[in-house]
């Protein structure tokens, strides 16, 4: 992977103190409902190297200019300040992350942070690259891993994804596992008539190895094809894994989870269900998003955005930019961006997934 600059790692280890307090800072990531955001997915690229059919169109999407995106010295100057303020998880997402050449020495620049009270690393990846570049990750710093799969069939995975790369997330699984990357989530978006004949496969799958496979709710968002039609509830998919493979039970996990948890006895995973759509989990969110362009959401279906890229290059402070996020989390909604119901999500303009990071 290609080196950060040397100005890129010292900003991210620096550990110098900014312009405010303590108390302040952890206060700048609280909205009016009382949720601190503690957890910063980052989308590293708006590039991917899969075509899937609920994230984008079979041409792609239009991507932003190379000018407009996050320069790695911005990237890591945002990270700085969000870990100092109080973020202590931090996941890296795309478009496809492992497409970006420099992602192993972007792992190693925010391992850095880790004196400040960066807690976790994590990513989200299809897995297609990820078997070879896996070794210089975990050598730099990634915690967690989190593989989208929606599909065991070879034939199906080529529909979804427009690509014939199966083999190749399947070795990723088991490189994954190799190196201790437990449990391992696979992030499975289930639709109906397309893929929901296919729990019961990944349930074994999740008895067997110690996999969480985490079922989650078709979302809509810019030129996916979303209707309400392929939307498979969870509470569905729960009871009818429930009658089929008896003995599920529900396991205790983190109150900003959003996957309710459950196993077997006896079974070295579990299986987890994210009801984005029919049962929202917004009160415990401590989520923020940064895109590759360097914007802020707060939520990730609503639209509006603040542009931290803008106010750092129009030289704006630290303080400065918290102050922006603040004011963002000040408007941030209690649900679903203030949407009443799925179809008004689906009608609102928002960004395509892939651009808005996974």
């Amino acid at each position: 992977a290609a080196a950060l600059s040397e100005r890129a790692v010292a900003l991210a280890a620096a550990a110098g103190p900014v312009e405010l307090d303590a108390a302040p800072l952890a206060a700048s990531l609280d909205d009016r409902y009382g949720r601190r955001h503690t957890y910063l997915r980052i989308s590293l690229t708006e590039r991917c190297s899969l075509r899937c059919t609920y994230c984008m169109p079979a041409d792609g999407v239009s991507l932003t200019d190379a000018r407009r995106l996050l320069s790695a010295e911005e990237l890591l100057r945002l990270a700085a300040l969000f870990v100092r303020a109080g973020v202590d998880k931090i996941r890296l997402t795309g478009g496809e992350p492992t497409v970006r050449p420099d992602l192993a020495a972007v792992v190693g620049a925010l391992d850095g942070l880790r004196p400040l009270g960066l807690r976790q690393i994590a990513m989200t990846t299809n897995g297609v690259a990820l078997s070879r570049l896996l070794p210089s990750l975990h050598a730099a710093g990634l915690d967690k891993l989190n593989l989208s799969l929606d599909t065991l069939q070879r034939g199906r995975f080529l529909e979804l994804t427009r690509r014939d790369a199966l083999p190749k997330v399947l070795r990723a699984v088991d490189a994954a596992l190799a190196l201790g990357y437990t449990p391992l989530k696979l992030n499975c978006v289930v639709m109906r008539g397309v893929n929901e004949h296919e729990v019961d496969a990944f349930a074994a799958l999740a008895r067997a190895r110690p996999i969480d496979v985490r079922f989650i709710e078709f979302m809509p968002f810019d030129d996916n094809d979303w209707s309400d039609s392929k939307l498979v509830p969870s509470a569905e998919l729960l009871a009818a894994l429930s009658q089929r493979q008896p003995g599920l039970r529900r396991l205790r996990t983190d109150a900003h989870d959003v996957a309710r948890t459950y196993s077997w006895p006896g079974a070295e995973g579990s299986v987890s269900f994210i009801s984005s759509m029919t049962e929202p989990f917004c009160g415990g969110c401590n989520r923020l998003r940064l895109t590759a362009d360097g914007s802020l959401k707060v939520c990730l279906f609503g639209g509006s955005e603040i542009s931290l890229r803008d106010a750092m290059r129009e030289g704006a402070s630290d303080a400065q930019l918290l102050s922006l996020v603040s004011s963002a989390l000040g408007r941030k909604h209690p649900r679903h961006a203030g949407l009443a119901s799925p179809h008004d999500i689906a009608r609102t303009k928002n960004r395509p997934m892939t651009t808005i990071g996974g």
